[in-house]
């Protein structure tokens, strides 16, 4: 549908008068579960792994994630006194939402005295303030209002005192917003917010998709939804959550090196060790897509090794069947042309291609580089499909890396045959 978020949603929403009160019984048994749960940390990342109803029937389901990648440049006194507004793109639907709020890569307490889901205010064990540790991070309590599928949310949060650096997520393809009272200011960076929950009664679960720029969607257009885990959601009809957990530059086995500044440079922790974290403590994750190995293979200093990216590959794979997760990998696809692209760098990739197609590291695999390179020139990316670098892709080719996945085989049913 043309343009299918935007602001229409809050004035639907504000509407709602009708559905909210039908809703404050169902409000009230969401409050009494939060009372009764444990207190900690731990406690808030099991509540999001296990997606446990809250109620007779229905479960806690993401609808959309943004890993944590870094501390901001030049955010160390954080953004006392403004209003963050992130612009997020939902996959599932919902009749209530909860929202995740981290500060992974602060020095200070975080302090947020008001947070919104469009324009129902969001409360944390009953407050409408929440402080969250320097490294930690917090769910909140259900806020009863309707989630659309397929549509735009506008998280908002204010924080109060000098305390940076911010936790961030850039280069969304995404414009969202930073506002005080001089003036709005728009942005292409998540900032705190990692995860927004829906409760939903018929939700098979989620899928969660981890990854690099190519999941992450670098050369698609902003604001149009064209990364290739958006067409997925597309063609799953949104039935189920879609987790888009993929960061720039990211690698299966070497965290990201700092920058002479101490602030982590594009790239974020490797998978590796990221998994538990941006993977496994995703609400209702049924099935693990893992679309990772160019940038071992490609970035300095690279593994010139296959066997060492394929033993990573097939250890976060052994770690998501270990929770009962069906996993999806893809092969690496082409990148000659690119500026790191050497003859040996290609050797290892198709050995790493190999290895997935052999049927050795996932439960199943979709073939990425297949679908996406040139049949006369193999070692590079169709033309049509090229973001204009030979590594990343356009709208066309991230439309077709998502028309490339099996739905059936992200239906979540684990293999019983694997080793």
């Amino acid at each position: 549908m043309p343009r299918r978020q935007g602001y229409a949603l809050l004035i639907a929403l504000v509407a709602g008068t009708a559905a909210l009160a039908a809703a404050v019984a169902f409000g009230t048994s969401f409050m009494a579960a939060r009372r009764t749960a444990p207190l900690g940390p731990d406690a808030h990342a099991a509540s999001r792994n296990q997606a446990a109803p809250v109620n007779s029937t229905g479960s806690w389901v993401a609808t959309w994630t943004a890993a944590p990648v870094s501390a901001e440049p030049d955010s160390v006194h954080g953004y006392p006194g403004r209003t963050i507004r992130n612009i997020v793109h939902t996959s599932i639907g919902g009749d209530a939402a909860r929202i995740t709020l981290s500060n992974l890569f602060g020095a200070a307490p975080l302090v947020v005295d008001r947070a919104a889901v469009n324009t129902r205010r969001v409360t944390f064990r009953g407050l409408p303030h929440v402080t969250v540790a320097p490294g930690g991070q917090v769910v909140s309590d259900p806020v009863v209002v309707p989630v659309a599928p397929d549509a735009e949310l506008v998280v908002s949060l204010r924080t109060v005192d000098a305390s940076g650096p911010v936790t961030q997520h850039p280069n969304t393809h995404q414009t969202s917003y930073l506002a005080d009272e001089h003036g709005t200011w728009s942005t292409t960076r998540w900032r705190y917010l990692t995860a927004v929950d829906v409760h939903n009664d018929a939700a098979p679960g989620a899928i969660v998709v981890i990854g690099d720029s190519l999941t992450a969607g670098t050369g698609s257009t902003t604001d149009a939804d064209h990364r290739w885990p958006d067409v997925l959601s597309d063609r799953l009809r949104h039935r189920f959550g879609v987790a888009n957990v993929g960061i720039a530059g990211n690698r299966v086995l070497r965290d990201s090196p700092l920058s002479s500044r101490g602030v982590k440079k594009l790239g974020g922790s490797s998978a590796t060790h990221r998994f538990e974290r941006d993977v496994l403590s995703v609400a209702g994750a049924k099935t693990v897509v893992i679309s990772l190995g160019i940038n071992d293979v490609q970035q300095a200093p690279q593994e010139a090794d296959a066997r060492r990216v394929t033993a990573g590959l097939r250890a976060l794979a052994d770690r998501a069947r270990d929770r009962g997760l069906r996993v999806v990998g893809a092969t690496l696809t082409p990148f000659q042309g690119y500026p790191s692209w050497t003859p040996g760098r290609n050797a290892v990739r198709l050995a790493v291609n190999k290895e997935i197609r052999s049927g050795r590291v996932f439960d199943s695999f979709v073939d990425f580089d297949r679908a996406v390179r040139d049949p006369y020139a193999p070692n590079r990316i169709l033309p049509a499909y090229d973001s204009g670098d030979h590594l990343h892709f356009n709208d066309a080719g991230y439309r077709t890396l998502g028309h490339a996945v099996d739905l059936d085989e992200v239906d979540g049913t684990p293999r019983s045959d694997m080793f």
